[in-house]
């Protein structure tokens, strides 16, 4: 009998045992009580779907410092414009200086170099915190203007998606697509249209390769990018994605160290899904042929990217876009009159409005009439599109005085100033704005700069 008893007690113990093992790992997976959901992969890329929580995670304090040396490589049809007005709050708002363009680019398409930058001299030292706006990358020559410890950042997008969207923008700038009924008909023939000698014509074909700075005409092969895919993981240190630009915007504020609400934004620069035309099949798979760097350069860094959310955590992921999001419903219901975007003809206030260009409808947002001194700052700031705010942070810097060349360090924030106040005069600049089918003399005719976002 005490043989048997004590054969029972050691079952017991075991299946004690075992049901503790078993319940500490479904705790782990969030098993029952929350299923756990993954990214899934999908034609080789990760499509993940957060779960968002009920519960807040508690703040835990930042042991990291706010980096406020920055570079941005602010690439084409790729929301880049919605990061920019990050950068413009976030400088704005901490006094920081930026490396600005003596127009509304940096000289582009030309190569970025360091006498495009305005104010800008290599006889004296100056302090830089941020450069953001439109440039072709030129490592060398940002390696002047950026202090050593500046931290190096970028968008992407797919290039299918960022194709048609560009034929959209472009039509009547890039030689290629001006007399193309649709995109359909230029992807099935390209070369029918496509001259790569001819100005502009860098809209047509491997975008993003040309706005890193490389051969965007070079015939692919495996070797040359992979070459150009290690020369940007060795200068830069993230690489957002716009598919996933919530899970992006989470990835900046940890590397960057900043607050949830330095990186919360409204999507600016942003076109009616009515001007979006869909692809066959067929087209989709030209395409990849077409743009098969910038593909290629895509693929690789959507594998990093995920590698990324790895290292943050699932978990913390999922809960941080949760947070990120609530954030910015809270600003919207706070800020926009109606929580939708609006066509620029129904924004009366010109600092506010949406510039126009090219045969896409550019949305833009109308802010609530009622609001308070305190809410209408914060919220003026994160509708007003990037060539407003440029001005702003222009006259900031270099106010209208027989210093204009001094740098405006110690001035007040904009938002403080009246230059965010209705000008009768404001709308008149919008012809200087747009763009000029070739830019090449950029800086010697500043006056007459076009702007191409």
């Amino acid at each position: 009998m005490k043989v048997l008893a004590c054969g029972w007690v050691q079952m017991f113990c075991t299946a004690v045992v075992v049901c503790t093992v078993i319940g500490f790992a479904l705790q782990i997976l969030g098993v029952p009580s929350q299923q756990r959901i993954f990214p899934v992969y999908q034609d080789g890329f990760r499509f993940p779907t957060w779960s968002a929580g009920e519960q807040e995670m508690p703040s835990v304090a930042k042991t990291c410092q706010p980096k406020k040396h920055i570079m941005f490589l602010k690439t084409h049809k790729t929301a880049s414009s919605t990061i920019l007005n990050i950068l413009h709050r976030f400088g704005d708002r901490h006094n920081l200086t930026f490396a600005l363009p003596k127009s509304y680019q940096f000289s582009y398409p030309n190569l970025f170099h360091s006498r495009s930058v305005k104010g800008f001299s290599p006889a004296r030292m100056q302090n830089y915190n941020i450069i953001c706006h439109h440039m072709r990358f030129n490592l060398h020559e940002v390696n002047k203007v950026m202090p050593k410890d500046s931290f190096f950042f970028s968008i992407l997008r797919n290039p299918i998606t960022m194709a048609e969207s560009s034929f959209m923008y472009y039509k009547d700038v890039a030689p290629a697509f001006k007399h193309v009924q649709s995109f359909e008909v230029f992807i099935n023939n390209p070369l029918m249209y496509y001259n790569p000698s001819e100005n502009s014509n860098h809209y047509a074909r491997n975008l993003l390769f040309f706005d890193f700075g490389f051969n965007h005409n070079a015939q692919f092969n495996t070797t040359y990018a992979s070459r150009a895919v290690a020369a940007v993981e060795r200068t830069f240190q993230l690489i957002l994605l716009m598919e996933y630009f919530d899970e992006s915007l989470i990835l900046l504020k940890e590397a960057l160290c900043w607050e949830l609400d330095d990186v919360v934004t409204f999507k600016l620069n942003f076109r009616s899904q009515d001007n979006v035309q869909a692809l066959s099949p067929q087209a989709v798979e030209k395409l990849k042929e077409w743009n098969a760097l910038d593909w290629y350069l895509y693929t690789h860094f959507n594998r990093t990217f995920w590698q990324k959310v790895e290292q943050l955590g699932w978990e913390n992921m999922r809960e941080e876009v949760f947070q990120l999001q609530k954030r910015q419903k809270e600003l919207m219901e706070e800020c926009l009159q109606g929580n939708r975007p609006v066509e620029a003809n129904s924004i009366r206030d010109d600092n506010i409005r949406p510039f126009q260009f090219g045969i896409a409808k550019i949305l833009g947002w109308v802010l609530k009439p009622d609001l308070n001194l305190l809410a209408k700052e914060r919220c003026i700031r994160m509708v007003t599109p990037e060539l407003q705010y440029k001005d702003l942070l222009n006259a900031k810097q270099f106010p209208p005085t027989n210093s204009s060349m001094t740098s405006g360090f110690g001035t007040k924030s904009l938002m403080n100033q009246t230059a965010l106040l209705p000008r009768k005069d404001q709308g008149k600049s919008d012809g200087e704005r747009q763009t000029r089918s070739s830019q090449v003399n950029q800086d010697s005719k500043e006056k007459s700069n076009k702007a191409v976002r």
